[in-house]
C-alpha cells in the first residue's frame, strides 16, 4: 500500500515537472536580418531536413542577460545531389 502511494506521488510529480518545463520554452521568433541579435551563447541548432530546397531550422540561444530565445530561419536542405 505504501509503495503504491509513493509510485503515484512520483508519477504525478513527474507530470507536474513536465508541465512546468513546457511553460519555460521561449516562443519561436522569425529571423530578422535588420534586428540586432544579442547572442551570448548558442545552446542548440536543429538539423536541416533531408530535402532539396530551402527548409526551416531553429537555433536556441541565450542573450547577455541569460534569457533563452529561439529563432527560425531557412537553409538549404541536405538532400540535394549534383547529378
Amino acid at each position: 500500500m505504501k509503495l503504491a502511494k509513493i509510485a503515484l506521488l512520483l508519477a504525478f510529480g513527474g507530470i507536474g515537472a513536465q508541465a512546468f518545463a513546457a511553460d519555460e520554452t521561449a516562443p519561436v521568433e522569425a529571423y530578422n536580418a535588420a534586428a540586432h541579435a544579442d547572442i551570448a551563447h548558442v545552446v542548440s541548432i536543429s538539423e536541416a531536413a533531408n530535402q532539396c530546397g530551402a527548409v526551416p531550422v531553429q537555433m536556441t540561444y541565450e542573450d547577455s542577460n541569460g534569457a533563452q530565445h529561439v529563432v527560425q530561419y531557412q537553409v538549404m536542405g541536405s538532400g540535394c545531389s549534383n547529378g
